[in-house]
């Protein structure tokens, strides 16, 4: 299946990108390495991972407090938001639209 990861969810991942390399030189590289090998594990895992917010399955990063939400739509995998978990829960429910 075909990955998609639309405009918002790639300003999530620059957006952590930046806040990992402001902490340590080379960790925003390692963020967005990590990041996207969990993106990439989709195309075995998709649809295993719990539903939130009634429409999007979660998947849970590896080495980050991050989680990616997608969506599979029309034989495609749409990455909605890939947003930190330490973020107030009233604050992720409002960015996914809820």
């Amino acid at each position: 299946m075909k990955i998609k990861i639309l405009k918002s969810a790639q300003a999530d991942l620059l957006g952590g990108y930046r806040f990992y390399e402001r902490q340590k030189k080379e960790l925003g590289n390692y963020f967005l390495d990590s990041l996207n090998s969990d993106i990439e594990s989709l195309k075995i895992y998709a649809g295993i991972h719990s539903i939130h917010f009634g429409r999007y399955y979660r998947l849970l990063s590896k080495r980050f407090p991050f989680a990616i939400y997608y969506r599979i739509e029309e034989n495609e995998i749409r990455v909605y938001a890939v947003l930190d978990c330490r973020r107030d829960p009233a604050w992720i429910r409002k960015r996914l639209g809820h």
